[in-house]
């Protein structure tokens, strides 16, 4: 997974696939609440940047990236025990 602050201004912090796919695939791939990333190598490393390549070039060159979406079911929650007093229900217990 790659992760990184994406933005100057209003940056957002993404969380995306690794496994660079074609900018088509990706825009195909895009939900609402899913996001692609146009992948730039730097010098630096790889640079995820907003991908709306698509609108100024019509065919962006560059890999893209996917929003990383878990598979795998979260962890259950842990199961809390009944607390029990010494006082009759209702009645207050100070501590």
């Amino acid at each position: 997974m790659l992760r990184q602050l994406v933005g100057h201004r209003a940056a957002l912090d993404v969380t995306a696939d690794t496994d660079p796919i074609p900018a088509a695939h990706a825009a195909a791939l895009r939900e609402p609440n899913r996001l692609d990333w146009c992948l730039r190598q730097r010098s630096s490393g790889p640079d995820l940047v907003w991908a709306d390549c698509h609108r100024r070039r019509g065919n962006c060159p560059h890999p893209h990236v996917i929003d990383h979406q878990c598979t795998t079911p979260p962890p259950a929650a842990r199961q809390r025990r009944a607390r029990t007093t010494s006082v009759p229900e209702g009645q207050l217990a100070l501590g």
